[in-house]
């Protein structure tokens, strides 16, 4: 039987797709309840105070990123990339519809992507990158000065494989924006100092509210709202925000901020262990950069099995992981951020550490890794 969610036995190891509110949201989350919920838009006592409450929110994470507030805007971490993506094609001053983006983005900025090729009837143009997951910068940057080229969309870090792409080498051709998703790496890893017109975060990655992401719109950047609403940014596309998330959301970017190096530097340590045990065992491929990457993740792919395999046992055994397309994995379609890569696309384990793993939990991990894989194999006949 399977350790029970929660309890000490079962370690959850996909902090990537969903972890624990970080304690300083949680605190936050529950007083900002009390007096958020109101529509900050209303002129009334209560909406005045979810108005404060929101640019309190807004400040702080304008604050934390180096930004200037009116920069900022809560919304859904989908609407985020959406809504971010297509709006600097819709403000676009150039000619043409064209988007440039890497082979490896995640599956929200493709359906982006697709969704307003069909429309305009052009044709994408994907990026190849190397066996680690990272663009070529020039080829990046060359693919821009293409005829028709509108906006181009880079990942800070792969959600997958941790890879962090090369922004600080890029030269885009002049006149096309820069379209950075940091959904995955938001809170450890930094935004590009320039270079960027409209970016993406989404809170979990920080230990904030899964359901609050951010759009940044930089000053001055030509954006259009290119869904109905209002046409400039606006907090939920125009919606009522979630004040009480949004709160919560800063306050966790501020504590994870603060705690950042001594944090990630014990989440690193524990991840080149498990790449180390994992790396040892036999037809199995190590995939990402091992050095330039996402501090609390690695993805490795063990030839013969079936990821949604290994990731029950795994399971079974009381450790949470992830497994296919981190963004699809529901259908059990091959990762095509793998094949980007020319990597293994099936068998592949994604580990995720969350600010709480302990060291016993990834020893226990590690223990009990090889021995799963081996007793796999044997029963398929290897």
């Amino acid at each position: 039987m399977a350790p029970d969610v929660g309890s000490p036995a079962h370690a959850h190891l996909d902090a990537a797709a969903g972890a624990p509110l970080h304690p300083a949201a949680r605190e936050v989350l529950e007083a900002a309840l009390t007096r958020g919920y109101a529509d900050p838009r209303a002129l009334h006592g209560p909406g005045r105070d979810a108005r404060l409450l929101l640019d309190n929110a807004r400040e702080l994470v304008a604050e934390c990123l180096g930004l200037t507030r009116d920069e900022v805007w809560f919304t859904s971490p989908s609407d985020a990339v959406h809504r971010g993506l297509l709006g600097l094609v819709a403000g676009s001053p150039r000619a043409g519809d064209g988007a440039v983006l890497s082979a490896v983005e995640h599956a929200a900025v493709r359906h982006a992507v697709g969704w307003h090729a069909r429309r305009r009837d052009v044709v994408p143009v994907e990026v190849a990158v190397d066996p680690d997951g990272r663009v070529d910068p020039a080829a990046f940057s060359e693919a821009t000065r293409a005829p028709g080229a509108a906006v181009a969309a880079l990942q800070l870090a792969n959600h997958e494989v941790g890879t962090r792409q090369p922004h600080e080498r890029l030269a885009l051709s002049s006149g096309v924006p820069l379209f950075v998703d940091a959904s995955a790496s938001l809170g450890m890893l930094d935004l590009p100092r320039d270079g960027w017109a409209a970016a993406a975060g989404h809170a979990t990655s920080w230990g904030g509210p899964s359901g609050v992401g951010l759009l940044l719109v930089r000053r001055g950047t030509r954006w259009a709202n290119p869904l109905p609403g209002d046409p400039e940014p606006q907090d939920a596309g125009g919606g009522l925000p979630d004040v009480a998330g949004a709160l919560a959301a800063a306050a966790a970017l501020r504590a994870t901020l603060e705690e950042r190096t001594e944090v990630d530097a014990r989440r690193r340590r524990l991840v080149d262990r498990i790449r180390a045990v994992a790396a040892t065992l036999p037809d199995t491929e190590v995939v990402g950069d091992p050095v330039d990457r996402l501090p609390h993740l690695v993805t490795f792919s063990c030839l013969y099995l079936g990821g949604e395999t290994l990731v029950r046992e795994l399971d079974r055994l009381g450790f949470g992981v992830a497994s296919g397309s981190a963004c699809t994995a529901s259908t059990l379609e091959p990762s095509h951020v793998l094949a980007a890569m020319g990597a293994l696309t099936h068998g592949n384990v994604r580990v995720s550490l969350g600010r709480d793993t302990t060291e016993e939990q990834v020893e226990r991990f590690v223990a009990a890794l090889p021995d799963l894989v081996r007793r796999l194999r044997t029963e398929v006949g290897l």
